[in-house]
């Protein structure tokens, strides 16, 4: 039998034990995910420092980064990566915030929308962000494949994805990503962790390498001086919310990692430095890709920051193909546990790891819809986009919430109490679900504003305006009466 002090060691947590309870039972502890609205005990803690900020390199260190920052490419290579080191702080401190939360509450992100929404109220964004994560991690996954069918052709002369025959090797790719999907989240945040803690180390090595390639193919020189086509410069605002919108929709997942770390630092630092570098750094790859595809051929086009362009176009080979699994594969892991535990906020019927499984296989079979309906993929992902949106106008509520409204002070046992604190009109807070209804119309009225496409776009101002207003409303509710 190990002792108390190796199986410390071994997951990074100090054990307190508890006489009345079997020893047994107290090192499994350590190894069980929680439902959504469980608040996770100090003793059952174990991911670390180092551990969450691979978890962050590993969710961002993918080929929509490297997308995002060829869509941002038309600002120039200095108004690109302008754009990227200002806006995206700001949406990772929101992150750290929520962080903060999933650390103090313990629970997850979608149980820490009761407070402000109401026990019932919930259940729309928990909804809405399954679909969210869910939908992303078939996104990521099958655009990896497309990626991976382009470099098996040039290795092996398969047929690559829109070529007659592709839809063997198709399925095939599907097949591979999604057992290695279901073998990364198998033992649910501890094997999570151990891919995580691989995966940094390739991301690192090989993202160096493809750095230096692209370099040597494209002198950044010539690089720094390309001018994008008047009509296809990017405005500065559209370009924050470009970068706003990727940056934020992991906001919504932090807390089901957050909520089994043992300090503060951990839940925030940690997260904002490896989300923020890593996407700085792969974005940097995809304005540098996409601006020397346009030197190349003297058409600016953004698809050409997507993993499959730029392995075609470099020769990559079978590095690539590495670097696009691995990519896949620490992205994924954070969507698909995010969407299980989300489903846990709605329905206790099903196991925390039961249901990280249920997505995971879910995931694979969804990924096989836009082999059959050509035009699924792009229609999919303007809708996740919007739906995106709509959870991004919650962001504001959820944040003044805690930090102004309540004062930092949730009761996790009033999270499932019908006619408690958090019950409010059958469920439902209205006052939330009005601010955010009108913060979604707000961001709708000002999204194609000239002066915030020009300046600051419509996000970020989204989220400041649910905030205010939730807050002016709630507290005075709370304000005693004049007589």
């Amino acid at each position: 039998m190990k002792s108390i002090e190796k199986v410390e060691a071994e997951v990074g947590v100090t054990i307190e034990v508890d006489a009345k309870t079997p020893l047994n039972n107290q090192l499994d502890a350590t190894t069980e995910e929680h439902y959504a609205t469980e608040e996770v005990p100090m003793s059952q803690r174990n991911i670390g420092f180092f551990d969450m900020v691979a978890i962050w390199v590993g969710a961002n260190s993918n080929n929509a980064s490297w997308y995002v920052g060829g869509t941002v490419a038309g600002m120039a290579f200095a108004g690109a990566i302008g754009v990227t080191l200002i806006s995206n702080p700001i949406a990772y401190l929101i992150l750290a915030l929520v962080g903060y939360m999933g650390f103090k509450v313990g629970t997850s992100t979608m149980a820490l929308t009761r407070p402000a929404f109401g026990i019932k109220g919930s259940l729309l964004p928990t909804v809405l962000n399954t679909i969210v994560f869910l939908g992303w991690a078939v996104v990521n996954t099958f655009i990896a494949v497309i990626s991976m069918s382009f470099i098996l052709k040039d290795l092996f002369g398969w047929a690559a994805y829109g070529e007659p025959g592709s839809k063997g090797p198709m399925i095939l790719g599907i097949v591979f990503m999604s057992l290695l999907n279901l073998l990364a989240v198998s033992l649910g945040r501890n094997s999570i962790k151990i891919v995580e803690r691989i995966g940094i180390v390739l991301v690192l090595i090989l993202g160096v390498w493809i750095t230096v390639v692209v370099l040597n193919t494209h002198p950044l020189s010539a690089i720094l001086d390309w001018k994008a086509p008047p009509e296809s410069v990017v405005p500065v605002g559209k370009a924050v919310d470009i970068m706003a919108a990727f940056s934020l929709a992991w906001v919504l997942g932090i807390a089901e990692f957050t909520r089994y770390t043992r300090t503060a630092r951990t839940a925030t630092v940690a997260p904002l430095v490896g989300a923020y570098v890593s996407l700085l750094w792969f974005a940097f790859i995809g304005i540098i890709a996409t601006i020397g595809a346009a030197l190349s051929t003297g058409v600016y086009n953004p698809d050409n920051s997507d993993p499959s362009s730029i392995v075609t176009n470099l020769g990559l080979g079978s590095f690539a193909l590495i670097l696009i699994v691995v990519a896949c594969v620490t992205t994924n892991v954070v969507n698909l546990m995010a969407a299980g535990i989300s489903i846990t906020n709605v329905t206790k019927k099903v196991k925390p790891l039961h249901s990280i499984w249920m997505v995971t296989v879910l995931a694979g079979f969804l990924m096989l819809v836009p082999l059959y309906l050509a035009s699924f993929l792009d229609t999919f992902m303007g809708f996740l986009d919007y739906i995106g949106m709509v959870l991004s106008a919650l962001l504001g509520i959820l944040v003044a919430d805690y930090f102004i409204v309540k004062k930092r002070s949730y009761d996790v046992r009033e999270f499932e109490k019908v006619g408690g604190a958090y019950w409010f009109y059958k469920g439902v807070n209205l006052k939330a679900v009005a601010v955010w209804a009108l913060g979604v119309v707000f961001f709708l009225s000002v999204s194609n504003s000239g002066l915030l496409n020009n300046s600051v776009g419509a996000v970020y101002p989204t989220i400041l305006f649910t905030a205010v207003l939730y807050s002016l409303i709630s507290l005075k509710g709370k304000q005693p009466k004049l007589t």
